[in-house]
């Protein structure tokens, strides 16, 4: 698939990165139907329709993810052998046909008991749903995430933390809206309709904007990262943690930079694991407060809708915060950011286990907003500045699984907590450590210089 096909981003007014942004942006707004948020307003309806418990729904639902996790890395192998825009079309077909057999599952799983007859019909329909689930969680949440962070990464080098703060709010406002949208969508269409109606606007509309819009990075197009000239820039400061220019992915074609790490390599540094369970570890807590939000708030005497409406300055926070946090990537060394998002996660967490006191629950709001500034621009720009592009979506692919399995364990994590001690606090204050414990490490992690060597 030729990168001036058809047009030539190259010849272009203004640097085509831009683009890469709006469009990238785009793709992660449009993973919603494979997000836990984009999938739990239809939960109810698939309890209706298949006669499934809600743990067993759960279930599946964890089945499906943990599965669909564990293929990322695969995924992000793939990305660097062949590219993001050969692989969004098959990603956008691939999830719409996932939600046109969630539209049916029901129906699936009772035709498969009846032809079958050596399942009944419950437990065809837990399979039934546990495998929807695995492939809506993959193409959605997981590879079209992917390829698009990947792609921020691959045309920014300088400015990766910028662009992730432009896009970060975006997405963040996207995702906080998503449920009413999605609520509106099954009252109006129903929820068979709904989903059907969505494969289509994935199949043709993102597929297509995917297929005429995304390149995989600027050297192909005759360009640079950050629209700079063909020169080589001076060596950057060693206060800042930033790629060679020289790298590519190799799906490009273009030679491997000496400097990039494979796989292999980066997982072998401290600084991927300081990233990964940084982050990870807003995942899991993240997802695991927001999946029980409503009974912690009970907990602490809130209604449904005052323990629901916390999100909402949240997002103020985060998105407020959000420039600043990317200003930040693009000028100081990560670890010193991620001890900032650490401290902002342990306040969020010693918050949220009180949120009965009014103060303490503006301190969690505080604490998850600074902790969701760095979410997006950490996300993006961390792993490109530690190990260069040539490897990346392989690399990326492997924080995925990270992620996506953070997010996974979260609800299941709190609820032990709640069954065990009969209040969510304890288990919050427990998860603490794991922030506290990324926060003493971050200042020993440097980083790495040349492959497979730290200093």
């Amino acid at each position: 698939m030729r990168p001036d096909f058809p047009f030539r981003p190259a010849g272009l007014p203004f640097f085509y990165g831009w683009v890469i942004l709006g469009v990238s942006t785009l793709g992660i707004v449009m993973s919603m139907p494979g997000q836990t948020m984009g999938v739990s307003v239809f939960t109810d309806h698939l309890i209706d329709a298949t006669g499934l418990s809600r743990l067993e729904l759960s279930n599946a639902y964890l089945l499906g993810t943990v599965a669909s996790g564990l293929l990322l890395p695969y995924g992000g192998t793939l990305l660097d052998r062949f590219g993001a825009r050969r692989l969004i079309v098959t990603i956008c077909f691939g999830l719409a046909g996932t939600l046109v057999y969630l539209a049916n599952v029901d129906r699936l799983a009772a035709d498969v008991a009846r032809a079958g007859g050596w399942l009944d019909a419950k437990d065809a329909a837990w399979l039934a749903l546990a495998l929807g689930f695995l492939f809506v969680r993959f193409t959605g949440q997981g590879m079209l995430t992917l390829v698009s962070r990947n792609m921020q990464a691959q045309w920014f080098d300088r400015r990766r933390g910028l662009v992730s703060a432009i896009s970060g709010p975006v997405v963040n406002f996207a995702f906080a809206g998503a449920p009413l949208l999605l609520s509106v969508w099954i009252a109006r269409a129903g929820w068979r309709g709904a989903w059907t109606e969505m494969a289509l606007v994935v199949a043709i509309g993102m597929a297509g904007i995917g297929w005429l819009s995304f390149r995989d990075n600027p050297e192909e197009c005759g360009l640079h990262p950050d629209g700079r000239a063909a020169r080589r820039d001076p060596a950057p400061s060693p206060a800042k943690e930033q790629t060679s220019d020289a790298s590519a992915p190799v799906a490009s074609g273009a030679s491997v930079a000496s400097g990039d790490f494979t796989r292999g390599e980066a997982l072998r540094t401290g600084a991927f694991w300081l990233v990964t369970l940084g982050i990870g570890n807003q995942a899991l807590v993240g997802t695991g407060i927001t999946f029980h939000i409503v009974d912690i708030g009970a907990e602490a005497g809130l209604g449904e809708v005052a323990a629901v409406a916390i999100f909402v300055p949240i997002a103020v926070v985060s998105a407020s915060l959000g420039f600043l946090a990317g200003a930040a990537v693009d000028r100081y060394p990560i670890p010193r950011l991620m001890m900032v998002m650490m401290v902002g996660q342990l306040v969020m967490f010693a918050g949220v286990a009180n949120l009965a006191d009014p103060l303490l629950r503006i301190v969690a709001i505080g604490g998850w907003g600074v902790a969701s500034s760095f979410y997006g621009p950490l996300t993006v720009a961390a792993l490109p500045a530690y190990f260069g592009r040539t490897h990346l979506g392989a690399i990326q692919g492997m924080l995925m699984m990270c992620l996506v399995l953070a997010s996974a364990l979260g609800p299941s994590a709190l609820a032990v907590a709640k069954d065990a001690f009969g209040s969510y606090a304890p288990g919050l204050y427990g998860l603490m450590l794991l922030p506290a414990g990324v926060l003493v490490a971050a200042p020993f992690v440097r980083k790495p210089r040349g492959r497979g060597q730290e200093i």
